[in-house]
Parts: structure tokens; C-alpha cells; sequence
């Protein structure tokens, strides 16, 4: 959502296509997770959903897909910015990435199952390439911007035609 978010106020567009393609894919990786934790839970018994500590889930959820961190804590957008400022939002994406990519990690230390690693292996692949493409993005913004001060003025906010919408 973050990146789907960011795009509509990036001043250059090659930048709006990366946080489109990526953002879209983002949501196709989230489908993934949900589909592994759908098959991982759909059969648990009651004695299994207490020796796994997913009760407590259950409780709450049955076992309906509620996004929430290991913590338990749930899923809520205040866990991402989008600051309208083109290298704040690109080193946050950077951040968000990176992040990603070493809860795919740590997931892969714990799971020896191959239909679980295979797929957490693809998407912690494409988070490295995210990255990779996000840090082409801050290149780009950075090249367009005053190059002996890069705070010189935000581009998606300071323009010289204060009276117009970009497109």
C-alpha cells in the first residue's frame, strides 16, 4: 500500500512506474503468505491449535487470515509512511525491504518444509530485487534534484507553478 500510495504525488515518472509495478506485486506476495497460512491451518484440530500457542488466534479469528506480526500485534498502515518527500519515502521503501527480506531470512532458518521454503525463498529474492530497483529510484531523484544540496526543496511539493496539479 505504501508504494501504490507514494505514486501519486512522484514528480518523475519513471520513479511512478516503479512504485506501481512494485506495489502491485507487493499485494500478489501478500496472497502468497495468506495462501501458505490458509493451508498450514485449514486442517488443525483443537489439540493441535493448543500445542501450536494458535489458539489464542483461533479465539479471536477461527481461522479466517487476520494480518498481524509474530507479536500479535495487527496489521495497520500507521507501520508505513508515505511523507509526500521523494528520498524520505525511497529510504523508507529501502528500510521496508530490507525488513522483509530478513523475516524471509529468519522464516527460512525455522521451516525445513519445501512447499513452505520454496515460495518464502521466491518472495525474499524479489524483495532483493525490490530493493535493487528502489535504489535506482533514489538515484534518479537524486540526479534531478540540486546537486550540492538535495534539501534544497522537495519536488513533490515545491514547484515553481505552485497553481497546478502535476500529471
Amino acid at each position: 500500500m505504501r508504494y501504490l500510495s507514494q505514486r501519486y504525488t512522484m514528480p518523475y515518472k519513471e520513479v511512478t512506474g516503479i512504485l506501481t509495478d512494485i506495489g502491485t506485486e507487493e499485494l500478489a506476495h501478500m496472497e502468497m503468505i495468506c495462501a501458505i497460512v490458509y493451508q498450514l491451518t485449514c486442517n488443525l484440530t483443537p489439540e493441535e491449535l493448543k500445542a501450536s500457542g494458535f489458539d489464542k488466534y483461533y479465539v479471536d479469528h477461527t481461522l479466517a487470515l487476520w494480518p498481524q506480526a509474530a507479536s500479535g500485534a495487527p496489521w495497520t498502515a500507521t507501520y508505513f509512511q508515505s511523507k509526500g518527500d521523494p528520498i524520505t519515502d525511497l529510504h523508507e521503501d529501502l528500510a521496508a525491504e530490507q525488513k522483509a527480506r530478513t523475516t524471509y531470512d529468519n522464516i527460512l532458518r525455522l521451516v525445513n518444509d519445501p512447499e513452505v521454503a520454496d515460495p518464502i525463498r521466491f518472495l525474499r529474492e524479489r524483495e532483493i530485487v525490490h530493493y535493487q530497483r528502489f535504489g535506482e529510484s533514489l538515484r534518479i531523484v537524486q540526479d534531478r534534484l540540486d546537486c550540492k544540496n538535495f534539501y534544497a526543496f522537495n519536488p513533490e511539493f515545491d514547484i515553481r507553478d505552485m497553481g497546478k496539479c502535476r500529471n
